[in-house]
Protein backbone atom coordinates (compact mmCIF):
# COMPACT_ATOMS: atom_id res chain seq x y z
CA UNK A 1 0.00 0.00 0.00
CA UNK A 2 2.71 2.35 0.85
CA UNK A 3 4.18 4.08 -2.23
CA UNK A 4 6.81 6.52 -2.05
CA UNK A 5 6.17 8.34 -5.45
CA UNK A 6 2.82 8.98 -4.43
CA UNK A 7 2.30 12.95 -4.50
CA UNK A 8 -0.81 14.43 -2.64
CA UNK A 9 -2.45 17.56 -3.68
CA UNK A 10 -5.17 19.30 -1.97
CA UNK A 11 -7.22 22.09 -3.60
CA UNK A 12 -9.33 23.20 -0.67
CA UNK A 13 -9.09 26.86 -1.37
CA UNK A 14 -9.09 26.55 -5.09
CA UNK A 15 -11.99 24.10 -5.27
CA UNK A 16 -13.76 25.37 -2.33
CA UNK A 17 -13.41 28.74 -3.60
CA UNK A 18 -15.89 28.03 -6.59
CA UNK A 19 -18.30 28.08 -3.87
CA UNK A 20 -17.99 31.56 -2.75
CA UNK A 21 -16.02 33.27 -5.60
CA UNK A 22 -12.99 32.23 -4.28
CA UNK A 23 -13.58 34.80 -1.13
CA UNK A 24 -11.57 33.10 1.62
CA UNK A 25 -9.83 35.69 4.08
CA UNK A 26 -5.97 35.38 4.72
CA UNK A 27 -6.49 34.01 8.08
CA UNK A 28 -8.61 30.86 6.86
CA UNK A 29 -5.86 29.86 3.99
CA UNK A 30 -3.13 30.84 6.20
CA UNK A 31 -4.60 28.47 8.88
CA UNK A 32 -5.18 25.63 5.80
CA UNK A 33 -1.64 26.42 4.91
CA UNK A 34 -0.53 25.80 7.61
CA UNK A 35 -2.92 22.75 8.72
CA UNK A 36 -1.65 21.31 5.43
CA UNK A 37 2.41 22.25 5.73
CA UNK A 38 2.12 20.45 9.90
CA UNK A 39 0.29 17.09 7.80
CA UNK A 40 2.74 17.06 5.42
CA UNK A 41 0.95 17.39 2.06
CA UNK A 42 2.79 17.69 -1.32
CA UNK A 43 1.12 20.66 -3.05
CA UNK A 44 -1.54 23.07 -2.13
CA UNK A 45 -3.45 24.98 -4.64
CA UNK A 46 -4.57 27.91 -3.67
CA UNK A 47 -6.71 29.36 -6.66
CA UNK A 48 -6.62 30.32 -9.77
CA UNK A 49 -4.13 32.62 -11.86
CA UNK A 50 -7.28 34.69 -13.89
CA UNK A 51 -7.12 37.69 -15.76
CA UNK A 52 -8.05 40.32 -14.24
CA UNK A 53 -9.55 41.77 -17.73
CA UNK A 54 -12.31 39.04 -17.70
CA UNK A 55 -13.22 38.68 -14.49
CA UNK A 56 -13.29 42.12 -12.13
CA UNK A 57 -11.83 42.25 -8.48
CA UNK A 58 -14.90 43.49 -7.38
CA UNK A 59 -16.84 40.35 -7.70
CA UNK A 60 -14.66 38.02 -6.63
CA UNK A 61 -11.89 37.08 -4.41
CA UNK A 62 -8.06 37.28 -4.07
CA UNK A 63 -7.61 33.74 -4.51
CA UNK A 64 -9.49 34.06 -8.22
CA UNK A 65 -6.40 36.00 -9.62
CA UNK A 66 -3.58 34.25 -6.76
CA UNK A 67 -1.06 37.84 -6.79
CA UNK A 68 2.14 36.86 -5.61
CA UNK A 69 1.97 39.22 -2.89
CA UNK A 70 -1.54 37.71 -1.57
CA UNK A 71 0.42 34.37 -2.23
CA UNK A 72 3.09 35.56 0.00
CA UNK A 73 1.74 37.24 2.82
CA UNK A 74 -0.48 32.94 2.91
CA UNK A 75 3.01 31.56 3.45
CA UNK A 76 5.18 34.33 5.61
CA UNK A 77 6.88 33.05 8.74
CA UNK A 78 5.18 29.53 8.22
CA UNK A 79 8.13 26.71 7.90
CA UNK A 80 7.00 24.29 5.04
CA UNK A 81 7.54 21.98 2.56
CA UNK A 82 4.18 22.43 0.67
CA UNK A 83 4.55 23.63 -2.60
CA UNK A 84 2.34 26.31 -3.93
CA UNK A 85 0.21 25.46 -6.96
CA UNK A 86 -2.19 27.47 -8.84
CA UNK A 87 -4.18 26.47 -11.77
CA UNK A 88 -4.99 28.43 -15.66
CA UNK A 89 -8.10 28.10 -17.32
CA UNK A 90 -7.68 27.89 -20.70
CA UNK A 91 -8.42 31.68 -22.79
CA UNK A 92 -8.56 32.72 -19.03
CA UNK A 93 -4.88 33.62 -18.35
CA UNK A 94 -2.87 36.61 -18.80
CA UNK A 95 0.59 34.94 -19.27
CA UNK A 96 2.83 38.20 -19.55
CA UNK A 97 1.79 38.76 -16.06
CA UNK A 98 2.80 35.30 -14.33
CA UNK A 99 6.51 35.81 -13.60
CA UNK A 100 9.41 33.39 -14.01
CA UNK A 101 9.41 30.92 -11.50
CA UNK A 102 12.45 31.72 -9.93
CA UNK A 103 10.75 35.76 -9.03
CA UNK A 104 7.57 33.83 -7.52
CA UNK A 105 6.41 31.93 -4.54
CA UNK A 106 3.90 29.21 -7.06
CA UNK A 107 5.84 25.71 -7.76
CA UNK A 108 3.47 24.46 -10.18
CA UNK A 109 0.98 25.32 -12.36
CA UNK A 110 -1.73 23.44 -13.53
CA UNK A 111 -3.74 23.90 -16.82
CA UNK A 112 -7.34 22.90 -16.83
CA UNK A 113 -8.58 22.03 -20.08
CA UNK A 114 -11.31 20.09 -22.38
CA UNK A 115 -10.05 17.53 -24.80
CA UNK A 116 -10.94 19.80 -27.68
CA UNK A 117 -8.86 22.65 -26.17
CA UNK A 118 -5.63 20.25 -26.01
CA UNK A 119 -3.36 22.09 -28.45
CA UNK A 120 -3.70 25.67 -26.30
CA UNK A 121 -3.15 23.53 -23.04
CA UNK A 122 -0.58 22.63 -24.41
CA UNK A 123 0.93 25.89 -25.59
CA UNK A 124 0.53 27.16 -22.06
CA UNK A 125 2.04 24.57 -20.36
CA UNK A 126 4.95 24.90 -22.35
CA UNK A 127 5.13 28.48 -21.55
CA UNK A 128 5.22 27.74 -17.93
CA UNK A 129 7.36 25.05 -17.96
CA UNK A 130 9.97 27.23 -19.90
CA UNK A 131 9.40 29.30 -17.30
CA UNK A 132 10.77 27.28 -14.71
CA UNK A 133 7.36 25.77 -13.18
CA UNK A 134 6.22 22.29 -12.32
CA UNK A 135 3.75 21.93 -14.78
CA UNK A 136 0.12 19.42 -15.29
CA UNK A 137 -2.32 19.29 -17.83
CA UNK A 138 -6.17 18.62 -16.37
CA UNK A 139 -8.27 16.92 -18.70
CA UNK A 140 -12.07 18.05 -17.73
CA UNK A 141 -15.18 16.03 -17.82
CA UNK A 142 -13.55 13.38 -19.11
CA UNK A 143 -16.75 11.15 -18.80
CA UNK A 144 -17.89 13.24 -21.48
CA UNK A 145 -14.92 12.45 -24.02
CA UNK A 146 -14.83 10.39 -27.15
CA UNK A 147 -12.47 7.88 -26.68
CA UNK A 148 -10.74 8.70 -30.28
CA UNK A 149 -10.50 12.13 -29.18
CA UNK A 150 -9.01 11.29 -25.88
CA UNK A 151 -6.14 8.66 -27.54
CA UNK A 152 -5.19 11.89 -29.73
CA UNK A 153 -5.28 13.78 -27.05
CA UNK A 154 -2.75 11.74 -24.38
CA UNK A 155 -0.64 11.32 -27.60
CA UNK A 156 0.02 14.92 -28.31
CA UNK A 157 0.46 15.25 -24.67
CA UNK A 158 2.70 12.81 -24.80
CA UNK A 159 4.65 13.65 -27.92
CA UNK A 160 4.00 17.76 -27.64
CA UNK A 161 3.66 19.00 -24.08
CA UNK A 162 6.27 19.76 -21.33
CA UNK A 163 3.68 18.55 -18.52
CA UNK A 164 5.14 16.84 -15.91
CA UNK A 165 1.49 15.10 -15.01
CA UNK A 166 -1.26 14.70 -16.47
CA UNK A 167 -4.65 14.30 -14.68
CA UNK A 168 -8.01 12.58 -15.30
CA UNK A 169 -10.36 14.97 -13.82
CA UNK A 170 -14.21 13.50 -12.88
CA UNK A 171 -15.79 17.00 -13.70
CA UNK A 172 -19.32 15.21 -13.01
CA UNK A 173 -18.66 13.07 -10.25
CA UNK A 174 -20.05 9.64 -12.84
CA UNK A 175 -17.18 7.65 -12.75
CA UNK A 176 -17.46 4.50 -11.51
CA UNK A 177 -14.32 2.10 -10.80
CA UNK A 178 -14.22 0.17 -13.75
CA UNK A 179 -14.08 3.28 -15.99
CA UNK A 180 -11.22 4.69 -13.74
CA UNK A 181 -9.39 1.92 -13.98
CA UNK A 182 -9.85 1.70 -17.89
CA UNK A 183 -9.08 5.76 -17.90
CA UNK A 184 -6.03 5.66 -15.76
CA UNK A 185 -4.77 2.33 -17.99
CA UNK A 186 -5.19 4.20 -21.23
CA UNK A 187 -3.51 7.28 -20.17
CA UNK A 188 -0.34 4.85 -18.47
CA UNK A 189 -0.38 3.33 -21.75
CA UNK A 190 -0.01 5.93 -23.84
CA UNK A 191 2.27 9.00 -21.33
CA UNK A 192 5.33 7.02 -20.90
CA UNK A 193 7.43 10.05 -19.90
CA UNK A 194 4.77 12.03 -17.16
CA UNK A 195 2.90 10.68 -14.30
CA UNK A 196 -0.85 10.31 -13.82
CA UNK A 197 -3.63 12.03 -12.04
CA UNK A 198 -6.61 11.64 -10.45
CA UNK A 199 -8.92 14.55 -9.48
CA UNK A 200 -12.58 13.41 -8.24
CA UNK A 201 -15.82 14.16 -7.68
CA UNK A 202 -18.11 13.00 -4.69
CA UNK A 203 -21.73 12.97 -6.47
CA UNK A 204 -22.29 9.44 -6.19
CA UNK A 205 -20.20 9.22 -2.88
CA UNK A 206 -17.03 7.54 -5.08
CA UNK A 207 -14.37 10.49 -5.47
CA UNK A 208 -12.52 8.54 -2.24
CA UNK A 209 -13.17 4.72 -3.75
CA UNK A 210 -12.38 6.16 -7.52
CA UNK A 211 -9.05 7.29 -6.65
CA UNK A 212 -8.14 4.56 -4.75
CA UNK A 213 -8.94 2.61 -7.92
CA UNK A 214 -6.49 5.04 -9.70
CA UNK A 215 -3.97 4.35 -7.12
CA UNK A 216 -4.01 1.12 -7.69
CA UNK A 217 -3.81 1.05 -11.24
CA UNK A 218 -0.54 3.43 -10.54
CA UNK A 219 -2.07 6.98 -10.77
CA UNK A 220 0.97 8.67 -8.61
CA UNK A 221 -0.66 12.28 -8.31
CA UNK A 222 -3.86 12.22 -6.30
CA UNK A 223 -6.29 15.53 -5.41
CA UNK A 224 -8.53 15.90 -2.22
CA UNK A 225 -9.86 18.53 -0.50
CA UNK A 226 -10.24 19.04 3.29
CA UNK A 227 -13.59 17.49 4.71
CA UNK A 228 -14.37 17.25 0.87
CA UNK A 229 -14.86 20.99 0.24
CA UNK A 230 -15.54 22.24 -3.27
CA UNK A 231 -18.38 23.21 -5.26
CA UNK A 232 -21.75 21.09 -5.55
CA UNK A 233 -20.99 18.01 -3.89
CA UNK A 234 -17.74 18.58 -3.39
CA UNK A 235 -14.43 16.19 -3.88
CA UNK A 236 -12.38 13.61 -2.43
CA UNK A 237 -11.93 14.67 1.32
CA UNK A 238 -8.29 14.56 2.05
CA UNK A 239 -8.37 13.33 5.66
CA UNK A 240 -9.71 9.81 3.92
CA UNK A 241 -6.59 10.18 1.76
CA UNK A 242 -4.24 10.16 4.21
CA UNK A 243 -5.65 7.55 6.23
CA UNK A 244 -5.22 5.35 3.38
CA UNK A 245 -1.57 6.15 1.70
CA UNK A 246 -0.01 4.48 4.93
CA UNK A 247 2.93 7.52 4.34
CA UNK A 248 4.74 8.06 8.03
CA UNK A 249 5.66 11.69 6.18
CA UNK A 250 1.75 12.28 6.71
CA UNK A 251 0.41 13.07 9.52
CA UNK A 252 -3.59 13.43 9.96
CA UNK A 253 -3.56 15.18 12.98
CA UNK A 254 -2.97 18.68 12.00
CA UNK A 255 -5.82 18.26 9.46
CA UNK A 256 -8.41 17.21 12.06
CA UNK A 257 -7.48 20.10 14.14
CA UNK A 258 -8.22 22.17 10.96
CA UNK A 259 -11.77 20.04 10.04
CA UNK A 260 -12.95 20.88 14.13
CA UNK A 261 -11.69 24.60 14.25
CA UNK A 262 -12.28 25.74 10.72
CA UNK A 263 -14.34 23.32 8.77
CA UNK A 264 -17.39 22.43 10.80
CA UNK A 265 -17.76 26.31 11.27
CA UNK A 266 -18.01 27.00 7.52
CA UNK A 267 -20.00 24.28 7.06
CA UNK A 268 -22.69 25.97 8.66
CA UNK A 269 -22.41 28.87 6.31
CA UNK A 270 -21.50 27.00 3.03
CA UNK A 271 -22.97 23.93 1.63
CA UNK A 272 -21.05 21.11 -0.03
CA UNK A 273 -21.35 17.52 -0.15
CA UNK A 274 -23.52 14.42 -1.17
CA UNK A 275 -26.47 15.93 -1.56
CA UNK A 276 -29.34 14.55 -3.89
CA UNK A 277 -29.49 16.67 -6.59
CA UNK A 278 -25.86 16.50 -7.60
CA UNK A 279 -26.03 12.47 -6.92
CA UNK A 280 -28.58 12.86 -9.61
CA UNK A 281 -26.42 15.08 -11.95
CA UNK A 282 -23.48 12.59 -11.17
CA UNK A 283 -26.26 9.50 -12.33
CA UNK A 284 -26.59 11.42 -15.60
CA UNK A 285 -23.16 12.61 -16.16
CA UNK A 286 -24.32 16.14 -16.12
CA UNK A 287 -23.11 19.25 -15.28
CA UNK A 288 -24.27 19.96 -11.24
CA UNK A 289 -25.28 23.51 -12.31
CA UNK A 290 -28.81 22.72 -12.73
CA UNK A 291 -28.68 21.21 -8.85
CA UNK A 292 -26.81 24.44 -7.91
CA UNK A 293 -29.51 26.18 -9.24
CA UNK A 294 -32.49 24.58 -7.46
CA UNK A 295 -30.46 24.61 -4.15
CA UNK A 296 -30.95 28.26 -4.53
CA UNK A 297 -34.29 28.26 -5.08
CA UNK A 298 -37.15 27.59 -3.08
CA UNK A 299 -38.03 23.88 -4.63
CA UNK A 300 -34.62 22.89 -3.33
CA UNK A 301 -35.79 19.36 -1.75
CA UNK A 302 -38.18 18.73 -4.56
CA UNK A 303 -36.04 15.54 -5.97
CA UNK A 304 -38.24 13.66 -8.07
CA UNK A 305 -39.76 16.84 -9.84
CA UNK A 306 -36.29 17.84 -10.60
CA UNK A 307 -35.16 14.24 -11.63
CA UNK A 308 -37.83 14.26 -14.32
CA UNK A 309 -36.82 17.66 -15.54
CA UNK A 310 -33.86 16.62 -16.33
CA UNK A 311 -34.68 12.99 -18.35
CA UNK A 312 -37.40 14.45 -19.95
CA UNK A 313 -40.76 12.88 -20.01
CA UNK A 314 -41.34 8.84 -21.06
CA UNK A 315 -38.78 8.16 -23.45
CA UNK A 316 -39.22 5.44 -26.68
Amino acid sequence: MFREKIKVLDCTIRDGGLINNHDFDLRFVREVYKALSEAGVDYMEIGYKNSKRLFSPKEFGKWKFCDDDDIKRVIEGIESKTKISVMVDVDRVDIENVLPRKDSPVAMIRVASYVKDIDKAIFLVNHFAEKGYETCVNIMAISKALDNELTECLHQLEQESKAKVVYIVDSFGALYQETTEFLIRKAKSILKTKEVGIHAHNNQQLAFGNTIEAIIHDANFVDGTVYGLGRAAGNCPLELLLGFLKNPKFDIRPVLDLISKELIPLRGRIEWGYIIPYAITGMLDEHPRAAMALRSSDKKDDYREFYESLVGEDEE
